[in-house]
């Protein structure tokens, strides 16, 4: 395999293609990497009309983008997110399908659009070139995990066994109050443990201010968000990972430690109607990767998430290599 990769690197030129959101270009750089490929990343924008009518609007022009994209085309194209469909549908036009298209995410369009569709068993669309991942593919490997236990070594003053509080913020679905904060702050507090805790920028302020209030100048550890991040030595240095409700990509990239992975609640925008990120929910909790944060740890092992590997497996069968 590593023979393969190496040869790989030599003879696929690749680009990646989002509008550079980490999330879905991460998504992206974790195919790369499981395929051992070293992707050209492009961060792109539309004009009008086309921001506004894109997938839908299927006569992509070069002004289309910004910046524009230009030949020569790349034997593999890897792109995630709403404005990348309009710039795979161009490419694989003016390749004239030399360009092996993946898509990552459900593009909601029809599938002849892409040579290769990803997406997670909780999305509907299925057909002969959609491979149906259980979970987002991410960058999570044991060699990123054991680089970054190396890099964040000081992490190993923290008390055993060590908490990762991986905290979003208020999305489309779910919406993190002063009291779902105030709520976990006292849990956490209660645990014979040491905590290593990341906020967001949609956590907010509030509520960030009173996770520093209450664990900054402690024992435990609070990023303090101006310092390199420290996200992947969390996850290495954990034995424990915390993970808000919000976040499909922090859920999937914790899944894929193999650590136990507890999600804490958040309010429902709409609680009567179930969306995509509760169905993901389900089919982690139910995969045995996940499980609900009510105040206590317990040690459990499952069968840690592939996901990357699974679709760089599935293109490296369509494409021959």
């Amino acid at each position: 395999m590593q023979e393969l990769s190496r040869n790989m690197r030599k003879k696929i030129n690749c680009w990646i293609i989002t509008e550079g959101i980490a999330g879905t270009e991460n998504q992206c750089l974790g195919v790369a990497e499981a395929l051992g490929v070293e992707p050209e990343v492009k961060r792109i924008m539309l004009r009008q009309p086309w921001l506004s009518l894109s997938p839908y609007l299927a006569i992509e022009q070069p002004w289309s983008f910004s910046p524009r994209i230009e030949e020569p085309w790349p034997d593999l194209l890897i792109a995630s997110g709403r404005k990348s469909i309009a710039a795979s549908r161009y490419i694989k036009k003016k390749s004239g399908g030399k360009t092996f298209t993946v898509q990552i995410q459900d593009p909601r369009i029809s599938q002849d659009n892409f040579d290769l569709i990803a997406v997670p068993e909780h999305d509907p669309t299925r057909g002969e070139n959609v491979i149906v991942t259980r979970a987002a593919p991410n960058r999570i490997t044991d060699q990123k995990l054991e680089d970054a236990h190396q890099q964040f070594g000081t992490f190993k003053g923290i008390k055993k066994p060590r908490v990762a509080v991986l905290i979003g913020g208020n999305s489309k679905d779910y919406t993190l109050t002063s009291n779902i904060t105030k709520k976990l702050i006292l849990r956490l507090q209660h645990l014979d443990a040491g905590l290593m805790i990341t906020a967001s920028r949609r956590t907010g302020v509030e509520n960030t201010e009173m996770l520093k209030a209450a664990f900054e100048d402690t024992e435990h550890y609070i990023w303090n968000g101006t310092s390199e991040n420290p996200y992947f030595g969390l996850l290495a240095w954990a034995d424990y990972i915390l993970v808000t409700a919000d976040s499909a990509s922090m859920l999937s990239e914790a899944c894929t430690t193999g650590k136990p992975v507890y999600m804490i609640a958040m309010d429902k925008n709409r609680p009567n109607k179930e969306g995509r990120i509760d169905k993901l929910h389900q089919t982690l909790k139910k995969s045995g990767c996940l499980r609900d944060f009510e105040g206590q740890l317990a040690h459990w092992e499952y069968a840690r998430l592939n996901d990357s590997e699974m679709v760089a497996d599935e293109i490296r069968k369509r494409m021959g290599l």
